[in-house]
């Protein structure tokens, strides 16, 4: 974590300015405007949720722990600037953040655990769940976990007999707009897990889900594979940025 080498004019306050290190008064307890500000923002939070908050104020309040001793309204509207909302802001990739000035380690990992967490609950409404009964808890998932990308994704998630989910796997990454996927390593994962179904998911970044001709290409045939060993390939789900597009629905399953 870099500091700024700038160092305070008042000789009480000894220290240098970084984004763990903000302005506070010689007794190390920030002002008390910011002090009050905090305290209104979280009885809000308390009182009416996220519902009752803009994107800039929920990012204060995530980064009110990283940077404790300085007003962070203007550190959330620069990265909601630059990213555009709140779930970018929290999806984007370290490097892209340290571009937006006074994010440093301690704001990457707050931001970093949130997302963690928002990943981790939508997964846990999925996993050893059956699916085709909780199809809208699955979109929220790859939404969560996919919509916000910057590059592409492709993730198998693997179903018994009973159509419950018994693996989730990222099977790839790639660029902004391919991902290499190889279709006898997903029907070999199949059967290593012992699964009797599949469901694709992969993400276009550009936000349109829109299939390319290689999506279709990809998906006909995994789907051959999956015939020829006995294994049901339910869909394949294509993820922008707020909707998905489902192989099954449109008819190219």
């Amino acid at each position: 974590m870099s500091a700024n080498p700038k160092a305070f004019a008042d000789p009480t306050l000894p220290f240098l300015l970084d984004e763990a290190e903000p302005v506070a008064l010689p007794s190390g307890k920030p002002p008390s405007y910011i002090a009050d500000h905090r305290q209104r923002l979280r009885a809000r939070f308390m009182a009416g949720g996220a519902a009752a908050m803009p994107d800039y104020e929920l990012l204060e309040l995530v980064l009110f722990r990283a940077i404790p001793r300085r007003d962070v309204k203007p550190l959330a509207r620069a990265l909601l600037d630059h990213f555009g909302d709140f779930n970018r802001v929290l999806t984007a990739p370290e490097s892209r953040l340290r571009d937006v000035s006074g994010v440093g380690d301690s704001v990457i990992c707050e931001l970093k655990i949130i997302e963690a967490a928002a990943h981790r609950l939508a997964r846990s409404k999925v996993l050893r769940q059956h699916v085709l009964s909780s199809w809208d808890a699955l979109l929220d998932y790859c939404h969560t976990t996919m919509a916000h990308r910057e590059t592409e994704q492709f993730r198998v998630l693997y179903l018994d007999r009973k159509n419950v989910v018994i693996a989730d796997e990222e099977q790839a990454k790639g660029t902004v707009d391919h991902v290499p996927v190889y279709p006898r390593e997903v029907a070999k994962r199949a059967l290593e897990l012992n699964a009797s179904a599949i469901i694709l998911v992969h993400n276009h970044p550009s936000g349109d889900p829109t299939p390319s001709q290689s999506d279709i290409t990809m998906t006909d045939q995994i789907n051959a594979a999956c015939l020829a060993l006995g294994l049901t390939l339910h869909d394949h789900l294509i993820i922008g940025k707020s909707r998905e597009m489902s192989f099954r629905s449109e008819g190219y399953l």
